[in-house]
């Protein structure tokens, strides 16, 4: 099966849905702070959770700024 298949390098294919993905971003953030709400003791999950949640709203804003200056 494999031998019939072209060999294609990562830059030729199509690239995925970045709209979709920024609200996947999104939507991930909200629901990993919406985890702060619990039943937990220790405060390590919440500096967990804000940590994650900041990773991926740096990530979104600098796709934004790379996407505003057309570098992207």
């Amino acid at each position: 099966m494999a031998e019939h298949e072209p060999v294609t390098s990562p830059d030729q294919h199509k690239p995925g849905h970045p709209r979709a993905a920024r609200i996947g971003a999104a939507v991930t953030i909200v629901l990993v702070l919406s985890m702060l709400i619990g039943n937990h003791g220790g405060r390590v999950e919440d500096i967990w959770l804000i940590a994650v949640a900041g990773l991926l709203l740096l990530a979104l804003i600098g796709d934004w700024v790379l996407r505003r200056n057309g570098l992207r």
